[in-house]
């Protein structure tokens, strides 16, 4: 799991280092921390935030099995 999670972040790190590299610029570099910043901030929203409130004893393992989850719950009576 941290082989993951470390692959993960060396990704994101190199591809922002070369989106900087070929079109260097502090508006690109601000742009680029917001959009990372804020798909971070609906990460946590969608797997600590619903999982409390959706239901509490259901382990969502991403965002498919949360969608799914709540597609079998809305065709139940």
């Amino acid at each position: 799991m941290w082989a993951k999670a470390l692959l993960f972040l060396i990704i994101g790190i190199l591809s922002s280092l070369l989106i900087v590299v070929e079109l260097p610029s502090v508006r690109l570099v601000v742009l680029l921390v917001l959009a990372i910043w804020s798909f971070c901030r609906a990460y946590y929203f969608a797997f600590y935030i619903l999982e409390r409130y959706v239901d509490p004893s259901y382990r969502f393992s991403g965002l498919f099995s949360l969608i799914r989850y709540l597609w079998k719950q809305r065709k139940k009576p």
